[in-house]
């Protein structure tokens, strides 16, 4: 959960100040209270602000936690100019909140503030309520929640392996403008690194991953050719080379090109990135770590901040072909998806028992496995951060993902290729809108409604928001 700073200001007048004093601090008691019921870490200000001094050494003390967001409460008439003062003096965005309690002005006193705010240019939001209601607390959950996001991007570092893939200007971003505008460095690594340190990894450690994969999996389909028990080792020694590197160079997030050297003299990378974003591997759980194919930086970018937000793997697909019969879109890509969305369980071997690894097709002569599987269905969030004239905007949508029985599910794949992973998404946008103005090739998505917290994230970016609905 997240960090909540809690300031809670006054009336400027000494008597009536400590009038009010019993009643601020029991509304602030309770909002505290309920902030941590719902699993927040809670920094309340060390006094009640009714002067000018203390508005300024309150706040700089509760921003000196290092919050993911700043409440300032208000539950009676507060003066205005402690406000500007004490936002001022923390630079964590800001979430004015108003008692609604009648017997006393709070939201009087958050409407002065917020408006001496927004003469400024100090963006916050607001919300109002008892201390105890559910719903304030969640409006709350969902500023800070956005707030931690966007915050753990600043000063993290994206490792990119290879550069611009088969062309695809889409998965290249402005390095001068990541650091600006997210506080991201990139470090760039030649392929032929990971090569190297394939060559040299673990055969052992290689060996019991691959006999781990053939216990678990639905099928491991070797062919004598385009996949044999080699060619998977050689993808799963990337996959330990990968896990070094990362390891090394402090690496937050990656992309890997692969297209076409690697798939053309050396193995596909499906495994290695399936395994990379999922929530485990054979030695057991781990934390998922972001990795785009086709090193695609915007859509890396993406699936941090869903990640982050949703607290799941998050899917990397192609947008394949709209199957406008069914109002179906069928997200598929050369099989990458992580393996942990074909149930989406906690538990390895049931997501993996769904799980599919077929030889590579002719698009990829060095051979290795595709992950094959359909996702398992469910509500889903999905989007994109993509560019406009160089400036940023974030496409959001909801969707829902479907599945059918076997005859449906093996008319549909066949229909592309049955080899790699799909999902059969049934988008909150009609498919010509979609389709007119979606800004890459490349989507991403996470179980759930996370628009909310997703809006948040964009509005403190300072980027714009596109959402789709129908009607």
């Amino acid at each position: 959960m997240a960090r909540i700073g809690v300031v809670t200001i006054s009336d400027g007048r000494d008597h009536v100040h400590a009038r009010n004093t019993d009643f601020i601090q029991s509304k602030q008691d309770a909002l505290v209270r309920s902030l941590r019921d719902a699993g927040h870490e809670v920094v309340v200000g060390d006094d009640l602000v009714a002067t000018n001094a203390l508005a300024t050494s309150v706040s700089r003390r509760v921003a000196a936690a290092d919050v993911d967001v700043t409440v300032f409460y208000y539950t009676v008439w507060a003066f205005p100019h402690f406000t500007m003062l004490a936002a001022d003096a923390t630079r964590s965005p800001l979430v004015l909140v108003a008692s609604t309690d009648p017997t006393e002005p709070g939201l009087v006193g958050m409407l002065a503030a917020g408006g001496a705010l927004d003469q400024i240019g100090r963006p916050h939001t607001r919300a109002w309520g008892a201390p105890d209601d559910a719903e304030l607390v969640e409006k709350i959950g969902v500023q800070a929640a956005a707030s931690a996001a966007v915050k753990s991007l600043r000063g993290s570092t994206f490792g990119r392996f290879g550069g611009r893939p088969m062309g695809m200007n889409t998965t290249v971003a402005n390095t001068d403008q990541w650091m600006r505008e997210f506080g991201i460095d990139v470090e760039e690594i030649d392929q032929y690194e990971l090569i190297l340190r394939a060559d040299k990894a673990d055969a052992g450690e290689a060996r019991k991953a691959r006999e781990w994969i053939e216990q678990n999996a639905a099928g491991v389909h070797y062919d004598g050719k385009k996949l044999t028990p080699e060619l998977l080792e050689r993808q799963l020694r990337a996959y330990l080379a990968i896990r070094d590197i990362i390891a090394e160079r402090n690496l937050d997030f990656t992309g890997i090109k692969a297209q076409p050297e690697l798939t053309e003299n050396f193995a596909t990378m499906d495994v290695t990135e399936a395994f990379l974003n999922d929530p485990y591997d054979w030695n057991g759980p781990k934390e998922p770590h972001i990795c785009a194919t086709e090193a695609d930086m915007d859509g890396a970018l993406t699936m941090q901040l869903f990640k982050a937000i949703s607290g799941t793997p998050v899917l990397f697909a192609d947008v394949r072909h709209y199957h406008a019969d069914r109002d179906i879109w069928d997200l598929c890509n050369s099989g990458q998806h992580a393996t942990w969305y074909a149930a989406r369980s906690d538990d390895p071997a049931e997501n993996l028992a769904k799980v599919n690894f077929y030889p590579e097709v002719f698009f990829f002569p060095a051979g290795g496995a595709s992950v094959q599987h359909i996702a398992a269905p469910g509500q889903m969030t999905l989007g994109r951060l993509t560019r406009e004239n160089g400036e940023y905007r974030f496409q959001l949508m909801l969707g829902e993902f479907e599945s059918y029985d076997d005859a449906t599910n093996k008319v549909l794949v066949d229909q592309s290729t049955p080899e790699w992973p799909h999902a059969f998404a049934r988008l909150d946008a009609p498919g010509e809108l979609f389709l007119s103005k979606f800004g890459a090739n490349h989507i991403h998505a996470i179980p759930g409604d996370h628009r909310p917290a997703l809006r948040a994230v964009a509005e403190q970016l300072g980027v714009r928001l596109d959402e789709w609905t129908r009607g």
